[in-house]
């Protein structure tokens, strides 16, 4: 394990998203330091860290995430140990959110523990488009340290606007969770928007309905999502939008968690094409959260760490 290095501040990169992570770090005037991960044939693993110094920003993307998060609770071990008064874990997709209530008896809330056990390694998260759902902030989340629930849609906006929209383009929400980030994206690029009522009927069937289907007909429409992973939902909206007449059908995703081959079975259900952040490396990827992550990370950059205190 190396020692401090002169900085006050270093950038680590937990992940295999190298690209994502070294927009980052350049953007804040860092250099990108990668983590070693060595596999033992057990399947354990091996952590080696880079330099070290009073403060640590983190990069970890945490799609799979059930062996990364091994690897984030020995990196934060490491790191402590080499000297990090104070670490900031960068995740811009946040795993493990989505059950956020024991729906039957026995179940864990997934939220509740990943929370805790990030509140109990690292002192700030920083997250993009966490699904939060009946929790009202991300700070509860977390208990006792910081955390950044950002929205990706300033980015979003910025790359719709310099490729072109339609200003006849409505944007499409596919449940009321989606308002949100759906009112927010129309009113940036100054566009209608409309969002459909979702209907579950069981684990894999969905129905969904539009208010207004007339606002459709003729129109291209721009489906906005935080998450698509298994995909259902975003075809069956796309067939309704279909049904309504859009002229064209296109989705926008903060986190692409979907299997790539997906893409094909979307342009079957109509979808002309797909985009998404860069919060999980996938192909699909277009759109980069480097500059809302750096503007919410740079005044890490001039802080001074609290003097560790003794007994």
């Amino acid at each position: 394990m190396r020692e401090h290095a002169v900085s006050t501040v270093i950038f680590q990169n937990l992940s295999s998203a190298t690209g994502s992570a070294a927009r980052l770090a350049t953007k804040l005037g860092l250099a990108c330091e990668d983590i070693d991960l060595h596999h033992f044939p057990d399947g354990e693993l091996r952590i080696t860290i880079g330099p070290v110094a009073d403060t640590v920003i983190l990069y970890a993307v945490l799609g799979q995430p059930n062996e990364k998060l091994i690897a984030l609770l020995l990196a934060s071990e490491a790191l402590r140990r080499a000297g990090a008064k104070r670490l900031i874990l960068v995740a811009p997709y946040l795993c493990y959110m989505r059950q956020d209530a024991a729906f039957h008896p026995g179940e864990a809330i997934s939220q509740r523990a990943i929370g805790r056990l990030l509140a109990g390694i690292v002192d700030r998260v920083v997250t993009v488009d966490a699904h939060l759902h009946r929790t009202a902030r991300i700070e509860l989340v977390f208990p006792g340290i910081e955390a950044d629930n950002l929205s990706a849609m300033p980015a979003i906006a910025n790359t719709l606007a310099k490729t072109g929209v339609d200003p006849a383009t409505v944007v499409i929400g596919p449940d009321s969770e989606s308002e949100p980030w759906v009112s927010d994206l129309a009113r940036r690029l100054q566009l209608q928007h409309t969002v459909a009522r979702k209907m579950r009927h069981g684990d894999r069937s969905v129905q969904i309905e539009f208010a207004e289907p007339g606002l459709l007909s003729g129109r291209p429409a721009l489906l906005v999502d935080d998450i698509i992973s298994s995909g259902a939902t975003l075809m069956v909206a796309a067939k309704a939008l279909e049904a309504a007449g859009a002229s064209c059908i296109d989705a926008i995703v903060t986190h692409a968690l979907f299997p790539p081959e997906m893409v094909a079975a979307f342009s079957d259900a109509g979808i002309r094409s797909v985009r998404s952040t860069d919060s999980v490396p996938h192909p699909t990827n277009a759109i980069a959260l480097s500059e809302i992550l750096a503007a919410a990370l740079r005044p890490e950059l001039s802080k001074t760490p609290s003097p560790e205190t003794t007994t």
